[in-house]
This record gives C-alpha cells, sequence and structure tokens, in this order.
C-alpha cells in the first residue's frame, strides 16, 4: 500500500517538457529548516522524468536520510499551508471590514511611535573611555570655566555618535545645555533633530522652559524639523512649569504642522486644557483624536476623571467609565484613585463603594491614596459601618496603611462620634512600627474627646504629648481649649494656652473666637478675666472691644466704628462666630440692649444675609446659622417687629416659623431645646411642627391673639 501511494504520487507530479500548464507552487524552491540543506524539484526535462521512473518506488513511512527528503516530504509543509480548509474558506468569504477615506483632505503625516530610529552601533571601543569622561563632567563644578577646562581633556575628537553617547549620560540640565553649546561651536557635523530633544528633556527636568522655548525657535530658524518628540517635551515641560497658555500656543502650532499628537501629548495637552477648566475643548479635543485612530491609555481618563471631578459632575464620571468599556482600557490603580476621589466629590458613596469592589475584584490591590479617599467618603457620607468593615478589611489583608490614612480614619471617627473605635486605632499606631502617631493623630483624638467633653482624656493626651516630646499645633490646641472651657478649667486652659504661646504657635482668629465662646460661659468674674487676659494677648483689638461693650458709657456710634474695625480684620469665616460669641456675653451680663445692637451690626454688615425669608403664604425666621444667645435675641426682635405689623393692621401672611435645625451629628448642639424654652418665657404662641423637624409654627390668628392679649385694652380701643 506504501508502494502504491509513492506510485501515485511521482506519477502525479510528472510533468511533460512541453507543457506549460504547471502548479505554482513548483516556480519556487521549498525553504526547509536553515540548518538542512536546499532542495529544489525540477520537473521540466524527460531526463527526471525517466529518472523518476526507472527509480524504485519508496515507501512513505521509511524515512529517507535527511540529506535527500522524499518528494512527499517536501509537499508535507506546503499542504499544510495552502490546501484550502473549511475554516480558511469561511474566512475567506468573509466581508472585509471596509475604511472610509474622506477624498477632499490629504492625509496627514503621522509619525510611528518609534519617533527616533535607533542607531544600530558595532562594538566601540571608545564607550567606556566616554562614558568616563561624561562622569568627569558631571563630577566637575557647575562653574563654565571648569566645565570647559575639563573639555579640553576629551579623549577623542567629537562625533557625532560620539557627542551623543556623551550628550545621554549628563545628568544635570546646566551641564546638558553648556555641552550642546559647545557642540555646536565645533561646527564638525550638522546639528540634528535628535541633539535637541535629548537637550529639551533635560532642560525639562530642571523646569528650564524658555530655554526649551528658545532652542525650538533656534530649530525652527534653521529649518530643523521639529518631530513628535520635540513638540511633546515643550508641551509637558509647560505644564510642569504651570505656563499652560504655552502648552496650549505650541500644541496648535504642532497640529498646524501637520503632525498628529502621540499619546503623551494628547494627555498632556488634555490635562492643561482640564486645568483651565475648558471642558468643552477637553472633549473635542479627546473625540478628535479618538476619531483619527488615538486610542486613550488609561493617563488620559485619569485627567477626564479628575476634571469631572472637581467640577462634581456625575454624568462625566459616568461618560469616561462607559468610554473605558466601550474601549476595552483596564483601568489601573491611578485610575481607580482618581474616579474614587471624584465619585466623593460628586457625593456618589454607594457607586464608590461598587468601584472599588469591582477594582479589589480584579485582582488590584488598593493602595493608601485609595484606602484614604474611601474613608474620607464614607466619614463625609456618614456610613458608620461601611467605615469599620473597611477598617477591618484592612486588618485582614494586610492593605498598606500610612499616617493619611491612620489620621484620616480617626478624623473620620471624630466626624460619626466613633470614639471606641479611633481609641482602638490610635493603639494600633502606637503598636505600628512604620506609623508612629505624629502631631495630626493626637490633634484628632483630641477633636474626638473635645466634641464628647471628655476633657480628662483630653488633658491625658496633652501630658503624653509633653513626655514624648510631640509640639502642639493650633488645631489642637483649639480642640483643647475648646473642652477645657466647656468643663470649666480654665487653670488648664491658661497653661494650655501659655504652653502653645511658648512653642510658637500662632494663634489664628479661629482660636480667639474659641476664647469669646469661653468667656460666654464663664460664671466667675475671675474665670472671665483669666479668659480675657488670653484672648487680649492673642489678639489685643478683639479684647478691648469686650471691654467697651461692658462700658455703660459706650455710645453705639463707637461700638459701630470699633466692631466694623474688629469684623473687617478678621477672615471671612470667623466674623459671624465673632458677632454670636460677643451677643452671648452681653445676655450672660444681662446686657440685653447691647446684644440687640450687636446683632443690628451683625445684619447691617451681612453677617446674617439668610435671617428672614418672606414669601405670600409664609414669613420664617432662620436662626441656624445664630448662637443660643443670638438666636434669643433675633426671637425677641422679630416678635417687636410683628407686634409692630399687628398694632398697625398691615397684611400679614397665614403661616410664621422659625427654623432652629435638627442636628444628627452625635455632638452637635442643636437650638430647638433652648429656643423651645424661651419661647415658653415669652409666651409666645409658636408650638414644634410635627411635620416639619426643627420647625416652629404659628398661625396668623394665634399671633394676633397673643399680640391683643399683651397690650392694655385702651391702646387696643
Amino acid at each position: 500500500m506504501a508502494a502504491s501511494l509513492s506510485t501515485a504520487l511521482d506519477v502525479h507530479f510528472t510533468i511533460p517538457k512541453s507543457d506549460t500548464k504547471r502548479p505554482i507552487f513548483f516556480t519556487s524552491p521549498v525553504r526547509h529548516n536553515p540548518t538542512k540543506k536546499r532542495l529544489a524539484i525540477s520537473c521540466n526535462s524527460t531526463t527526471s522524468e525517466t529518472s523518476s521512473s526507472t527509480k524504485p518506488p519508496q515507501n512513505i513511512s521509511e524515512s529517507p536520510s535527511p540529506k535527500n527528503p522524499s518528494l512527499s516530504d517536501q509537499l508535507k509543509p506546503l499542504s499544510a499551508t495552502t490546501l484550502s480548509t473549511k475554516d480558511h474558506k469561511a474566512q475567506l468569504l468573509s466581508k472585509p471590514k471596509s475604511t472610509w477615506v474622506n477624498p477632499t483632505r490629504p492625509k496627514r503625516s503621522v509619525l510611528s511611535l518609534q519617533r527616533q530610529k535607533k542607531s544600530l552601533y558595532s562594538y566601540n571601543p571608545q564607550v567606556r573611555e566616554l562614558k568616563l569622561f561624561a562622569k568627569k563632567l558631571n563630577d566637575c563644578g557647575s562653574g563654565e570655566d571648569e566645565f570647559e577646562s575639563v573639555l579640553e581633556t576629551i579623549p577623542y575628537p567629537p562625533t557625532r555618535e560620539n557627542a551623543l553617547l556623551i550628550l545621554n549620560s549628563l545628568r544635570p540640565w546646566q551641564k546638558t545645555h553648556l555641552f550642546f553649546n559647545w557642540i555646536k561651536t565645533q561646527n564638525v557635523f550638522p546639528m540634528e533633530t535628535i541633539f535637541y530633544n535629548v537637550t529639551m528633556k533635560s532642560l525639562r527636568y530642571g523646569l528650564q522652559f524658555d530655554i526649551i522655548e528658545e532652542l525650538a525657535n533656534e530649530m525652527v530658524s534653521n529649518e530643523i524639523q521639529l518631530d513628535n518628540i520635540t513638540y511633546s517635551t515643550i508641551i509637558t515641560c509647560a505644564k510642569k512649569c504651570s505656563r499652560f497658555d504655552k502648552a496650549v500656543e505650541w500644541f496648535e502650532r504642532m497640529y498646524k504642522t501637520g503632525l498628529m499628537p502621540d499619546e503623551v501629548t494628547y494627555s498632556a495637552i488634555l490635562d492643561v486644557y482640564a486645568k483651565l477648566g475648558k471642558v468643552e475643548e477637553v472633549l473635542s479635543l479627546y473625540e478628535r483624536g479618538v476619531a483619527s485612530g488615538w486610542k486613550p491609555d488609561p493617563i488620559t481618563f485619569s485627567v477626564l476623571a479628575k476634571m469631572f471631578g472637581e467640577a462634581g459632575d456625575y454624568d462625566g464620571i459616568r461618560y469616561v467609565l462607559q468610554e473605558m468599556k466601550s474601549l476595552g482600557v483596564q483601568p489601573n490603580l491611578v485610575v481607580y484613585n482618581t474616579l474614587l476621589e471624584a465619585m466623593g466629590k460628586a457625593g456618589k458613596p454607594g457607586l464608590a463603594r461598587s468601584l472599588f469592589e469591582e477594582m479589589v475584584d480584579s485582582g488590584l490591590t488598593p493602595s493608601e491614596k485609595t484606602l484614604t479617599a474611601l474613608a474620607k467618603i464614607y466619614g463625609k457620607a456618614r456610613w458608620a459601618k461601611d467605615a469599620m468593615d473597611l477598617w477591618e478589611r484592612m486588618r485582614s489583608n494586610n492593605w498598606p496603611m500610612d499616617f493619611i490614612l491612620y489620621n484620616t480614619l480617626l478624623n473620620m471617627c471624630a466626624d460619626l462620634g466613633l470614639v471606641e473605635e479611633a481609641e482602638m486605632l490610635f493603639e494600633d499606631m502606637k503598636r505600628s512600627e512604620k506609623c508612629r502617631p505624629d502631631s495630626w493623630t493626637f490633634t484628632a483624638m483630641l477633636n474626638i474627646y473635645g466634641s464628647g467633653g471628655n476633657a480628662d482624656k483630653s488633658m491625658e493626651l496633652f501630658e503624653e504629648m509633653s513626655r514624648l516630646g510631640i509640639g502642639l499645633n493650633i488645631m489642637g490646641c483649639t480642640c483643647l481649649v475648646q473642652c477645657l472651657g466647656k468643663a470649666r478649667r480654665i487653670d488648664d486652659l491658661v497653661k494650655v494656652f501659655n504652653v502653645a504661646v511658648d512653642g510658637g504657635v500662632k494663634l489664628d482668629d479661629r482660636f480667639c473666637g474659641c476664647l469669646l465662646s469661653v468667656a460666654s460661659l464663664c460664671d466667675e468674674s475671675e474665670d472671665v478675666a483669666k479668659v480675657l487676659a488670653c484672648l487680649k494677648q492673642a489678639n489685643p483689638r478683639l479684647g478691648a472691644l469686650v471691654r467697651l461693650i461692658e462700658e455703660e458709657e459706650t455710645s453705639f456710634e463707637t461700638l459701630k466704628e470699633e466692631f466694623r474695625a474688629v469684623v473687617s480684620d478678621a477672615a471671612v469665616e470667623t466674623r459671624r462666630p465673632f458677632c454670636n460669641c460677643l451677643i452671648d456675653i452681653c445676655r450672660k451680663r444681662d446686657l440685653h440692649g447691647r446684644a440687640h445692637e450687636l446683632l443690628y451690626l451683625g445684619t447691617l454688615y451681612g453677617l446674617y444675609p439668610d435671617l428672614h425669608h418672606k414669601t405670600v403664604k409664609e414669613w420664617s425666621l432662620d436662626v441656624r446659622s445664630l448662637s443660643v444667645g443670638a438666636a434669643h435675641t433675633a426671637l425677641e426682635e422679630w416678635m417687636g417687629t410683628l407686634t409692630k405689623f399687628v398694632q398697625r393692621n398691615e397684611e400679614l401672611p397665614e403661616l410664621f416659623s422659625a427654623h432652629t435645625g435638627s442636628g444628627t451629628h452625635k455632638f452637635s448642639q442643636g437650638l430647638a431645646n433652648s429656643f423651645d424654652s424661651h419661647v415658653r418665657k415669652l409666651a409666645a404662641p409658636f408650638r414644634q411642627s410635627e411635620e416639619r423637624a426643627g420647625h416652629f409654627v404659628a398661625t396668623r390668628e394665634d399671633l394676633v391673639t397673643w399680640v391683643q392679649s399683651r397690650i392694655p385694652s385702651s391702646v387696643t380701643a
């Protein structure tokens, strides 16, 4: 059977000399492994026909020597690659993917990603000496004279290859620039684009954009072509130097030359537009790049996500996720971190949690930045259970922890009132070898104990900080003073104040506002004097204003001028708290007239812009931004005004309301209880609303009846 098969093959491929229709694969020799010899098969002569016919048939299974393979062995690889199969036939019958080309516009020149071809260097015995010479240049002084003296000892005359090798080996940008200028003065070979690119990259590390721009203009003047590397270096350096206008300018120049930006340039210019807040330009450039065949990388999507996150644009974040999915781009850790931060700014804790689980399922290990972003999101959303579950997962999976993450978790516990969990975290930091508690860690714990009014624990921490030599910062000092003031431990407060002053802590307006608040709480005149002495040392003008308020002979005009001066010098966020505390001090000393004057001045200077609201159906008083004493004063002032309206028979709405707010924080001190007691003291017709929490309401009829009951009958008549 084998013999007959071999004979059949020999007979089938025997071609007479006169036959011109030959199989295509006989026109070239069959190629085998390079280790074997080539064997060309010719079937053109009758001699070969005779020799093949007279030669005894060979069995296929009987393999001849490798030097003389049989014809069937030679045809075996050809049959595997040229004979049609069903799958091959189906592939040929499939419709090829069409590509539309605009015939009216010329095709742009696109440089390949390998933008500079690397020279194929053979062995060069000079390389070792040239590298040693480059090391001498790196080690020499930064002076130009000393650099030139070393240049005189160059071992070989500068050629293109030698100069490029030395230029690549120089590290300080100053020396790279000096050597580049020296090469130009030698004038031994024409300067090419690659020399400028290497020099510009070194200058980019030194953030020398002005020099880079000079070199680019020099290239244009000397008609040296700027390629993708050149433009990318210019644009990225402008971005690093925050010269965003220059980055945009050079990108537009690049586009006008016909060069297509590569992935690095696209990502850089997208980030520039994003930092400039040009969202429409970013999207337009992104879509234009994708349409031209550019495939965005994860860095690009990180830029887009950060841009939308800064604006809190949830729809934009969804767009980024959809684009990544449609283009098949797998997010890396940087992209996930950026997306998580964007979700936090957009106020989407649920989606942030889902995104985090997706990241973990993909096999990525979260970094400290990832966990910090997620902890901030949970703390802001007040998701205590999810926050503590995250902490347990960190411990069980041995995920990386750093100072920022620990302190973020502690601040989150402070926001949520999780004292025991915070203490557990604090002790865990003490046992850690890498993340020992620092000043901010102690500050977070002081905030937790201070918010809970635990003065003993706060002082224990303060003493521990002193033993460990950890300095007290302004935030920790403020938390301590506030806690000790509420506990009426004035002597300890003065001790902390003196330590802060001796330690060089810069006392800000927030701290002075805290001292004012403590002064409003003190019952003993001796304690008040101690606190005001500290206040006068921290802010002399504010301390003088408090003394001025307490004096009966102070006129309203004098009070107005001093109050305006103090408020103008204070930080914007502390102006209203200053006024609130001053009103509280007045009410504590039964100076109700002064309290009403201060409320009027606060309203006059725009400290209470949302105090009153009026609609056709309802008039309301919003005291959520006021202290207890200021809220009482505002209620008295409002009731007096409403009384005048009733007496003048002016048109009134159907409903009156006072909004005190309803705090959900564990340590929040709402105004509802104190406001309710003051309403009862005034016998005002307001009652707590069952439908709206934190609201006190009264109808028009109730208010008119109350006013008439307080006015004598003769006056009413």
